[in-house]
């Protein structure tokens, strides 16, 4: 008497039917949409008009607030030809695109001894990421805007743009672009004061509008050229003038640490003794890094002893009548670290103790390692951290010892007699952020300030 139920099949194998294609209409859809994604960043397929990207740099930098600088800079034909100068750039990762070409600025356009340059800002785009690039393009005096090409290319965010070409017979040109209203100092020659400063002798000042040229001497090697930038009364930049120098084959490099001065140098030195051949790598090293001849400096090696497992040491290095240059390197005839390069005051050099910041070994990382060499009339030595209670170091044999100090915390270390006698300090210096200027340029690399 119940009426059987009507077969399910048919209505179970219709909904399912339309499940499957809902998911391949959802799976195609998805897929779709990453191939676009990829094909956008890689700049393979165009990104629509109506997507702003992302801008991972501010569309303008603090070099180029204001009008265009320099001599050339009324002359807008010649303005317009360098912006069509601009192209595209290949990566690996695709194709970088100029954004919008009206939107690219000459920040500084100028006829320099022996260059024509002009330093261009340009927004990028590489998918869904646009970024702004200041472009330097040169070219030789009197250079149409096609005759223009681009030799360097930095960030945005640099906070001074400078550039130096010449070579050992004809000299050269620095160049050197600030914030607009900077006064700007080139120098180059140098001496290490007895008072522990870097003096230098002032090529060009440009005072208030931000942009410094300076005719760089003839030189037989590469010049030390130095800059100092300041905005409204605070510092903005002081190191090296980047660029390049043909130095003349002919002439060889400042004479090397001979076998009489090492063995000299070592004879009253602290910890077991170093290999001289090693020894010999460290100085010519310094002598190179410092821009000094051996004949015209005294040395003398203060310890030797074993960092990461490797040979290690910390010698000073003084010009006649100068200041004195401490160096600690670890290493050997093949490879070595440089761990320390610092200007000191001639007066107590020898007393003071010296402490240094490690890098991960072979690495750029910081770490918070810090190793100390006390003065050999040093009974204890100690560590202050930004002002705090002294933290006892302990010393082996040598008057050696480790400590830790976090990366950016600012740190003293004072050695004391055996009576208590505070006998000297000196700062810890902080991690060098760069390493193409003189010892004593930056205030990493010295403890005047």
């Amino acid at each position: 008497m119940l009426t059987p139920p009507a077969n399910p099949w048919p209505r179970f194998a219709e909904r399912n039917a339309a499940h499957r294609r809902a998911r391949r209409v959802r799976v195609g859809v998805v897929a779709g949409f990453l191939a676009a994604v990829v094909g956008i960043q890689t700049n393979v397929i165009p990104l629509p008009g109506w997507v702003p990207g992302i801008a991972v740099a501010a569309p303008s930098s603090t070099l180029a607030h204001g009008p265009t600088r320099g001599s050339l800079a009324a002359d807008e034909e010649w303005l317009s030809g360098v912006r069509r100068q601009v192209t595209d750039r290949p990566d690996p990762d695709g194709l970088w695109k100029v954004v919008n070409r009206d939107a690219i600025r000459v920040v500084y356009a100028d006829e320099v001894p022996g260059n024509r340059l002009a330093l261009v800002l340009v927004p990028l785009r590489l998918g869904l990421i646009t970024t702004w690039n200041l472009i330097l393009f040169e070219g030789p005096p009197g250079a149409s805007p096609g005759d223009m090409i681009e030799v360097a290319n930095d960030h945005v965010d640099i906070p001074v743009w400078t550039r130096m070409t010449g070579d050992a017979t004809n000299g050269g040109t620095a160049v050197v672009i600030g914030p607009p209203g900077s006064t700007i100092a080139i120098s180059s020659g140098y001496t290490y004061s007895p008072e522990g400063t870097v003096q230098h002798r002032q090529l060009a000042t440009a005072v208030n509008d931000g942009v410094g040229v300076a005719s760089v001497p003839a030189s037989p090697d590469y010049p030390v050229v130095t800059t100092r930038v300041t905005s409204n009364g605070k510092l903005t930049y002081e190191g090296p003038v980047h660029g390049g120098w043909t130095p003349d084959p002919n002439l060889h490099a400042s004479p090397e640490a001979t076998d009489a001065m090492l063995a000299a140098a070592a004879r009253n030195a602290r910890g077991p003794a170093l290999d001289r051949a090693i020894l010999a790598r460290f100085v010519n090293h310094a002598l190179s890094d410092s821009r000094l001849s051996a004949r015209d400096v005294a040395l003398r090696l203060h310890w030797s002893g074993t960092v990461n497992g490797q040979p290690a040491a910390l010698f000073m290095i003084q010009p006649e009548g100068g200041g004195v240059l401490a160096y600690v390197m670890h290493g050997d005839t093949t490879r070595l670290q440089k761990d320390l390069r610092l200007l000191l005051p001639a007066d107590g050099a020898d007393q003071r103790p010296i402490a240094w910041r490690m890098h991960a070994e072979g690495l750029e990382t910081r770490t918070n390692q810090v190793m100390v060499v006390a003065p050999s009339n040093a009974a204890t030595v100690a560590i202050t951290i930004d002002g705090g209670a002294p933290i006892p170091v302990t010393l082996d044999a040598s008057g050696y010892g480790t400590t830790e100090v976090p990366p950016s915390e600012p740190a003293t270390v004072t050695a004391f007699a055996a009576d208590g006698t505070t006998l000297a300090s000196t700062p810890v210096p902080q991690f060098e952020t760069d390493t193409g200027g003189l010892p004593g340029d930056s205030p990493q690399t010295r403890i005047v300030e």
